[in-house]
């Protein structure tokens, strides 16, 4: 489930929405209100339901070969995106849908490399949602290996320190770092 060229995509779970608005996010780092997307690299960072937290790595050119074996491992594919045990269900059985929208209003949104597409102005879908399907299917097919872990937080130390491409989405829903829970 990728856009078309031309084309951004915003996932949902609410196959209801007929206009996007510009808003300013409870989680926003920026105070300009947005309406948000994603091109083609970025659609797999959302197959997942919305509160699910992940942690995702991939492969750069400048990446090594120590960094590769360590966090992707023998055979991992690329890219690797990782949830927790207690999300399984959730990933497993959550309805998602696609909603495309024309790329023109849309600008790249993130620094160093754009995370996102952005427009100013208020949008509406190209047409009705499209119910996304398979979320463990759509990551077999794309050639990303999907990791379980009882803890993100090992992981994501690991893949913040090393030489590949990764990115973290819903991290605050995690389950706290070990020793970090209120004994």
């Amino acid at each position: 489930m990728r856009p078309e060229p031309g084309q951004v995509l915003h996932f949902s779970e609410n196959p209801s929405i007929t206009r996007f608005v510009p808003h300013v996010a409870a989680t926003a780092r920026q105070a300009e209100a947005y309406v948000w997307a994603v091109d083609a690299a970025c659609a797999p960072d959302y197959w997942f339901p919305r509160a699910c937290p992940r942690a995702m790595a991939w492969r750069l050119p400048t990446t090594s070969a120590a960094d590769r074996d360590r966090i992707l491992g023998p055979g991992g594919g690329d890219r690797v995106h990782v949830i927790e045990y207690r999300q399984v269900a959730a990933f497993l059985s959550v309805d998602l849908y696609a909603y495309r929208f024309d790329a023109q209003p849309f600008r790249p949104f993130g620094e160093p490399a754009p995370s996102a597409m952005v427009a100013v102005e208020a949008v509406e879908p190209l047409g009705p949602p499209e119910p996304v399907g398979n979320l463990l299917e759509l990551h077999r097919a794309a050639g990303i290996q999907l990791r379980v872990l009882d803890d993100l937080w090992g992981f994501w130390d690991a893949v913040v320190r090393s030489t590949l491409g990764f990115s973290g989405i819903r991290l605050r829903n995690a389950a706290p770092r070990r020793g970090d829970a209120d004994d």
